[in-house]
């Protein structure tokens, strides 16, 4: 997926076709779970302000890391500065959360998206990011007891805040968040067109659909990934998150709701 895929994590930091920006160079991360990962789990994380694809470290990681689940994200800076601190996944104890997005108008209420943070998070803001803040707008507002409810009232507080400043379509983007056994993948924009997002199908349908694939058998029978972009050009393979929807994914498999249904602009 990070490396080798045909349409790998780093081939899209150099050629992302359905982005809104087609390089990606300004730093990436990954966070990962420990091999016994449940709820509650602690993720480590590695970031860099190397583009991904030139970054020697990366391939070590990959070669080294075994995990049940785990975030990878590469960035094209839409203003904040390159470093360390605003490369994602983010993460607040057992939670890693990633933004392919912006909070349009930032500038403008980035004060008052700030300071509506809770106090005892407020210290843990490192960065400079509108996806940082959304973040822990995102726990200030429930996410640790409901990460559904916690996004819909942050995406709600921002959209409110921006357009009393005039800002129209304040937020956009897709938003991936887990807690070490669970994942919570949300595509929404005020606007009403999403950054996109897609999943696999299940490993043993797809065996099915091309059993003379050999790579295929490397997987277990409940590998899944939820990424921006098709990892590969296989007919059927990846599905696409409709608009204003959270899928969720844990043991079970995936099960989507609406999310922020009929609030567009």
């Amino acid at each position: 997926m990070i490396l080798d895929a045909q349409h790998s994590l780093v081939a899209q930091s150099l050629d992302s076709p359905l982005g809104a920006e087609t390089v990606n160079g300004d730093g990436f991360g990954v966070g990962w779970y420990p091999a016994d990962s449940t709820a509650g789990s602690h993720p480590s994380l590695f970031h860099s302000v190397e583009p991904a694809w030139n970054d020697e470290n990366l391939r070590e990681l990959t070669d080294a890391i075994e995990s049940p689940l785990f975030f990878s994200h590469v960035r094209a800076a839409a203003g904040p500065p390159i470093q360390r601190t605003n490369c994602h996944p983010f993460r607040h104890h057992n939670w890693l959360f990633m933004h392919n997005g912006v909070i349009h108008g930032f500038r403008t209420i980035k004060r008052e998206l700030t300071f509506a943070i809770d106090p005892s998070l407020y210290p843990d803001v490192q960065g400079t990011t509108d996806s940082e803040v959304l973040f822990h707008l995102a726990l200030t507002f429930g996410l640790r007891d409901d990460p559904i409810a916690g996004m819909t009232a942050a995406v709600r507080f921002v959209e409110q805040t921006g357009r009393e400043h005039g800002i129209e379509y304040p937020m956009q983007g897709t938003v991936a968040i887990a807690d070490g056994a669970t994942i919570w993948a949300f595509r929404y924009s005020s606007r009403g067109e999403s950054r996109s997002l897609f999943h696999s199908i299940d490993i043993p349908t797809l065996q099915e659909m091309y059993p003379d694939l050999p790579r295929l058998r490397l997987f277990g029978q409940k590998a899944r990934v939820v990424v921006s972009e098709p990892l590969n050009d296989l007919p059927g393979a990846f599905v696409e998150v409709p608009e204003s929807t959270v899928a969720t994914l844990d043991a079970d498999g995936y099960r989507y709701e609406p999310f922020m249904e009929g609030v567009h602009a």
